[in-house]
């Protein structure tokens, strides 16, 4: 008897929830799926920037070092197995929890294990070349965000919609928070235009209740397309 009261009970919400998927962009799945591709996209960017120039790597300095230690030694083995099994990771953790930590998948996995993969079996243009790098960090994050969809769909919910997936930073913990600052503080000593488009976009993402990161690197993105920093 309570188990048909609780079904009867789920039942709105459930369909409240599908409701909310059709008509809102951060309950929907495309949407999940959309920004992954644009994180990856601009952290896969920021990678390519350290690759050309020395700066841009979104990641902590001792993981950046491995990369470092490939582009100078010419094994990335150490990278790639690193960033490549924290992706792995994340994936799994994110389809079975709904939240996909930024830091172990896009940070780590796109942004240091598969770069490292690509430079190791000599596909460079796809790191070095800008319009190239766009293109492979949104097919992976495509890619990453539809298998979290999937598995969802087909193996958690079993449901017509992943009821809006997450991602936030650390998923866990508090890193997050001070990410987000130290993005525009680095985006700002690019260019000012390139800081209001990553302050705007922050401020954007905080208004919606989101990590702040997301919001900083697309807002730099978008300006840095219209402005380009000149070196």
């Amino acid at each position: 008897m309570a188990d048909k009261q609780a079904t009867a009970n789920q039942a709105p919400i459930e369909e409240e929830l599908r409701e909310a998927a059709d008509r809102d962009f951060w309950h929907a799945d495309w949407g999940f799926v959309a920004i992954v591709a644009m994180m990856s996209a601009g952290v896969f960017a920021g990678t390519s920037m350290y690759f050309n120039y020395g700066v841009g790597a979104f990641n902590e300095v001792a993981i950046v070092a491995m990369l470092k230690a490939g582009m100078t030694g010419g094994s990335y083995g150490a990278a790639a197995a690193f960033g490549a099994s924290f992706l792995f990771a994340r994936i799994l953790e994110g389809s079975l929890v709904g939240i996909l930590d930024l830091g172990g998948s896009i940070l780590t996995g796109v942004g240091i294990g598969i770069p490292a993969i690509l430079l190791s079996v000599g596909a460079k243009s796809l790191v070095s070349n800008f319009a190239l790098v766009l293109l492979t960090g949104a097919i992976l994050g495509l890619i990453i965000g539809m298998i979290i969809f999937l598995v969802r769909k087909f193996t958690i919910n079993q449901s017509n919609a992943t009821f809006g997936a997450d991602v936030m930073m650390g998923a866990g913990n508090q890193t997050g928070r001070f990410l987000g600052p130290l993005i525009i503080l680095s985006a700002v000593t690019a260019s000012i235009p390139i800081g209001i488009g990553s302050t705007v976009g922050a401020a954007l993402f905080y208004a919606w209740k989101k990590p702040i990161p997301g919001g900083a690197i697309i807002g730099a993105m978008i300006m840095g397309f219209f402005f380009p920093v000149k070196l």
